[in-house]
């Protein structure tokens, strides 16, 4: 469907460079729920740089490519999107951004219409980049808290937690990473525990893959691991392929968003193995909550939003950080009494349903978002 040309009509660009083009936030509910309230969408991403077509223009939505943003080499993909939004933006009612580089990237051209969508924190994040070398992690961290104090005083944000709020000074619309969802799913049970999303060290890969070892064994071979996600490091690469080999893995890598969700009905838990690392202990992580809406408890390490939704449900298992023989003796408490899980998946669920449907955030965030633009729009 071609872009419509009715001044009315509200208009989206929606720009990344390090996410995935088909992220489940970005893709399959925000750019989602615009789509359903109306809007034309002008999505901005590499599709490329994933192995991916670019999209043909449907249903109001137009795909452009852009380099993809990875390590080291950055600076390629911030140039790219620059002119790219230069060229675009006045296009559109509102700029969606949401990769942190994209800020200094766009920095002078006058986007008064630009939000920063914050996923995650950066500061924290530069913990556990391995392309950033070690001595300039802290500084960089520190300068980073003085950007976002000078973005916030230009932009309109979107906070992905409620937590994320006490690093800035204003007040902010929050829209949590609340999941769909499904409206039947089987009961949890089995033996087949799961983990969805993607693959590194810091999120515990070479840790539930050694989980999963033990667990399999302790089952006299009855319990694998299922995963789905790409690594993104080389250890969570080889711990994978190494878990593969012995059989205690089934490996799918990327799936699209439906695929991915589907691979989660009817397993014994979901497991969720963060480290204790800062960009983590504020954040809810979305695995847990898409494990409890389909019915399927969690097995999680105790960071706090975590610990706190699988306590107060009674919906999961919360182990230790960086222990594998403890995630692997939860699973193996839960495969011997399936009807205890299956209870804990239906309990998780319906937490889920009453706090983080995305059926109720998504109107939110349209609503945030055409407030923005009768504000701000350079087209109004």
């Amino acid at each position: 469907m071609a872009a419509s040309t009715d001044p009315d009509t509200l208009r989206a660009l929606v720009v990344t460079v390090v996410h995935h083009p088909q992220d489940s936030r970005i893709r399959h509910r925000e750019i989602a729920a615009l789509l359903a309230a109306g809007w034309q969408v002008t999505y901005l991403a590499p599709f490329v740089g994933h192995d991916l077509p670019v999209p043909a223009p449907e249903d109001g939505l137009t795909c452009i490519d852009l380099p993809r943003a990875a390590g080291r080499d950055r600076l390629p993909a911030a140039r790219a999107a620059r002119a790219v939004v230069r060229r675009l933006a006045p296009e559109h009612d509102v700029v969606l951004v949401h990769d942190p580089e994209l800020l200094p990237a766009t920095a002078g051209l006058g986007l008064e219409h630009l939000v920063w969508d914050v996923h995650e924190d950066p500061a924290g994040a530069l913990v556990v980049k391995d392309w950033l070398p070690g001595p300039l992690r802290r500084p960089v961290a520190g300068a980073w808290r003085l950007a976002e104090r000078l973005v916030e005083r230009r932009h309109p944000l979107l906070l992905a937690e409620h937590a994320y709020a006490d690093r800035f000074r204003g007040s902010h619309t929050v829209v949590p990473n609340a999941v769909v969802v499904p409206p039947e799913v089987p009961p949890a049970g089995g033996a087949r525990l799961v983990h969805v999303g993607n693959l590194t060290t810091a999120r515990g890969s070479e840790l539930m893959v050694d989980a999963a070892r033990l667990a399999h064994a302790a089952s006299d071979g009855a319990i694998t691991l299922e995963v789905v996600g790409p690594a993104r490091d080389d250890a969570s690469r080889a711990a994978m392929e190494a878990g593969v080999a012995e059989g205690v893995v089934v490996w799918h890598g990327f799936q699209p968003a439906e695929r991915a969700m589907a691979t989660i009905d009817g397993a014994l838990a979901g497991l969720s193995l963060l480290r204790d690392l800062p960009n983590y202990r504020g954040s809810m992580p979305t695995k847990v909550v898409e494990y409890l809406a389909h019915g399927v408890p969690a097995i999680t390490t105790p960071l706090p939003l975590a610990r706190e939704i699988v306590q107060e449900a009674q919906a999961g298992l919360v182990v230790p950080f960086d222990d594998a023989q403890a995630a692997a003796d939860a699973a193996v408490e839960l495969w011997r009494d399936p009807q205890r899980a299956a209870g804990m998946g239906e309990r998780g669920r319906e937490l889920v349903r009453a706090r983080y449907d995305w059926a109720k955030g998504g109107a939110a965030f349209v609503a945030a978002l055409t407030d923005i633009a009768r504000e701000r729009s350079p087209r109004r």
